[in-house]
């Protein structure tokens, strides 16, 4: 996944059981956040970060798009916890992670397994990527991509 290319199209099921397409948000810019796991320590500082940040997003015009292997149950349960402003979606096949290369090798206690690397990609107006960060820290993610949204 390149900067300046454009995003990959995908259709996800959401935490509301509608269904979500990347191109029809055209015209606005996009926060696509992958994360590995709903109502983790990590997860859960980074999205809980988004939320107490929001309306710097809603200000900055950006939809944000938090996507996991997790089902929208999962996503309901850790929506609702956290009272999440933000549309989680359920990429339970992980094909959406896989197109935007995000989907791997990890390795945990000498264990290798495949799964998300927490990565995000920052949307132009026009569908093109106009950010790309891979290995995010959760705890300073909200603040690296509002810095990319104001620029």
């Amino acid at each position: 996944m390149e900067e300046g290319k454009p995003a990959p199209d995908f259709e996800l099921q959401s935490d509301s059981g509608e269904t979500v397409k990347l191109s029809d948000l055209r015209g606005k810019q996009v926060v696509l956040y992958f994360y590995p796991k709903d109502d983790t320590p990590g997860c859960t500082t980074q999205a809980c970060g988004i939320r107490d940040a929001f309306g710097e997003f809603e200000r900055a015009g950006a939809v944000v798009l938090g996507v996991s292997p997790d089902d929208e149950g999962s996503h309901v349960k850790f929506k609702e916890k956290y009272k999440l402003p933000f549309t989680l979606l359920a990429d339970v096949d992980h094909a959406v992670s896989e197109s935007y290369g995000v989907w791997g090798e990890k390795s945990f206690a000498g264990k290798k397994y495949m799964g998300m690397n927490r990565s995000t990609f920052v949307i132009a107006e026009d569908g093109t990527v106009k950010r790309v960060m891979h290995k995010v820290k959760p705890d300073s993610h909200t603040d690296d991509v509002l810095e990319t949204l104001r620029s």
